[in-house]
């Protein structure tokens, strides 16, 4: 029974396998990618980003241990449903940003270096998906290391700014932050995995200042006081309705953005 639940998880990276969690839509695309970081076969391992609370997903998840160690991206229930669960199987702790998605676990400090799972895990910053977002830089894995970036970048498409809590200054400032890694491997928590996470994250802020000027662009038309819904429709005209209320909070992340510079000018 282990071996073949052990065989649906995907090889991603030298020092990384992840299972595609079921839990497909819109925001998710395919589902959770929940990893483990750890050698197959050498010692214990660490799960980051359970996914939902399936049972059998997360059976096939501890099957791949010993679990010592539970991390999460960030507090979205497509990441955490699952961690107490998992904890509860495996016995290993849950750690996040946040202190209400903790199990037994403390939480993730801002440029920590986590030894777990054979390997080195730096804690990185990265609001602006949501407050909470960090990423898991693994340096390393493989000759260039590799970046776990939960929702802050996906392996398709883009990430949405969860607004007011996420804001377009720190995704801005996050995205310059995960730039300076070079070129690592992308493990995304949605999405395949992607090169050159230097490249990708400029691609990132090429979007997002490319939304900034057709906003500015929907402004000029629509006046400086439009609705976020005027704005979207605008903008955002060919959006699916099944991720409208995304879009809309996209846009209301960069209307705020726009605002405090005016303020600032």
């Amino acid at each position: 029974m282990n071996q073949h639940i052990t065989s649906a998880l995907t090889h991603s990276s030298p020092l990384t396998r992840f299972r595609l969690a079921p839990n497909p839509g819109p925001m998710s695309l395919e589902g959770t990618n929940s990893y483990i970081i750890g050698e197959p076969g050498h010692g214990a391992v660490v799960v980051v980003d359970p996914g939902p609370l399936h049972e059998a997903h997360l059976q096939a998840l501890a099957a791949a241990g010993p679990v010592e160690l539970i991390l999460v991206t960030h507090r979205h229930a497509d990441h955490t449903a699952g961690s107490a669960r998992l904890a509860d199987i495996t016995g290993a702790p849950v750690r996040a940003a946040a202190p209400e998605h903790c199990h037994g676990g403390a939480m993730l400090q801002p440029g920590e270096t986590i030894a777990a799972g054979g390997t080195e895990i730096r804690v990185v910053s990265t609001p602006g998906h949501t407050s909470d977002s960090v990423c898991f830089h693994l340096p390393l894995d493989g000759p260039a290391g590799s970046v776990l970036t939960g929702d802050t970048i996906l392996g398709r498409g883009t990430t949405v700014l969860d607004h007011p809590d996420g804001t377009l200054a720190d995704y801005l400032s996050s995205l310059d932050r995960l730039e300076r890694l070079g070129p690592a491997t992308v493990l995304p928590a949605h999405g395949p995995v992607l090169p050159a996470l230097d490249a990708v994250a400029r691609a990132y802020r090429d979007h997002r200042l490319d939304r900034l000027a057709q906003i500015r662009t929907a402004l000029a038309g629509l006046g400086p006081d439009a609705a976020v819904g005027e704005v979207t429709s605008v903008v955002y005209a060919d959006v699916d309705p099944s991720v409208r209320r995304a879009a809309e909070n996209s846009v209301a992340a960069q209307l705020e953005y726009l605002r405090l510079l005016r303020e600032r000018d």
